[in-house]
């Protein structure tokens, strides 16, 4: 086998799990975890899979009727939009109460964006993120979801050690407010045909390290992972612990998990998961073929939860 790039990635993701892994009996059922709890491979070890649905994931017009639905299905997150969330707080802690079901994560909303080349551009973002920041704390979410530039977005700053310095900068003041409403920003890894700056899960989670700041968190969807990362199970151990979401989809045409059949194999990404402890929420965003959406949504829950109890 060459030693390409990819193949050598591969191999030492494989390699850093596998011996995680061993630690543990070699990952079997049969045997006994790791003696020290704090070991790599014990940390997912036992924990279910919180897993979330998007406000827009079922069929319906009615939110209590979706909720109804997810609580059948034991769905334990809702993820919404961020764009209008201030004037949504009340609804939802309303629509919510009472029920086993928490705000996972915010989809964006806001306006702008935050590489522009324009100061007012910049600043139009800075302010409807706080905005959506303090509706996300009221609401008790984990976090708001931010790209910092998509390709259609211009004119954009270049892609130099100086933008990341201003990237990080910016985070950082912005993560500061996050935490201030109990809530975290969560940097979003995109693939290179939606933004090009942002494309792996390592790049976010550097420049979450170099923050240092716990306000400041990435997430991994695995939709864009199938086109940009050499290995599920090492992009969400290099995220460690500044992963706070994930993102889930079919493989190969962005459908509910399973409508692409064989392909939508996600056993290695829950491994790594599991490796670096991940508690919070894996959440559906994508559409549906299906004549039935919320029966696909629903074969769909059931194959995360048998891939991750393979994992």
């Amino acid at each position: 086998m060459a030693l390409d790039r990819r193949n050598f990635l591969k191999a030492a993701a494989a390699t850093v799990g596998g011996a995680a892994l061993s630690a543990c009996g070699g990952g079997t059922k049969e045997k006994s975890c790791c003696k020290d709890s704090k070991d790599a491979c014990c940390t997912g070890k036992g924990k279910d899979v919180n897993i979330s649905f998007q406000e827009w994931t079922l069929e319906g017009e009615s939110l209590s009727g979706k909720l109804d639905f997810m609580e059948k299905l034991g769905v334990k997150g809702l993820e919404v939009g961020g764009n209008g969330l201030s004037g949504r707080v009340n609804e939802l802690k309303q629509a919510l109460n009472g029920r086993d079901i928490k705000i996972s994560a915010i989809c964006a909303g806001f306006k702008g964006f935050m590489l522009s080349e324009e100061e007012s551009v910049r600043n139009e973002c800075r302010d409807s993120m706080r905005e959506i920041i303090t509706a996300a704390g009221a609401l008790g979410s984990t976090g708001v979801i931010i790209v910092p530039a998509f390709n259609s977005q211009k004119p954009v700053k270049p892609h130099t050690q100086e933008t990341r310095d201003f990237l990080c900068q910016w985070f950082d003041e912005l993560g500061t407010f996050a935490t201030e409403n109990g809530t975290t920003v969560i940097l979003e890894p995109l693939n290179r045909r939606e933004a090009f700056y942002l494309r792996l899960v390592a790049d976010a989670a550097s420049i979450c390290r170099d923050i240092n700041n716990p306000g400041v968190t990435c997430l991994g969807d695995f939709w864009h992972m199938t086109w940009e990362e050499t290995s599920d199970m090492g992009a969400f151990i290099s995220g460690g612990k500044y992963i706070q979401h994930v993102h889930i989809a079919s493989r190969k045409r962005r459908l509910m998990p399973g409508e692409d059949g064989d392909a939508d194999n996600y056993v290695d990404g829950f491994r790594g998961l599991k490796i670096i402890g991940f508690d919070k929420y894996i959440s559906f965003e994508c559409g549906s073929k299906a004549e039935d959406r919320n029966a696909a949504a629903a074969a769909g829950v059931e194959l995360i939860r048998k891939q991750w109890e393979e994992a």
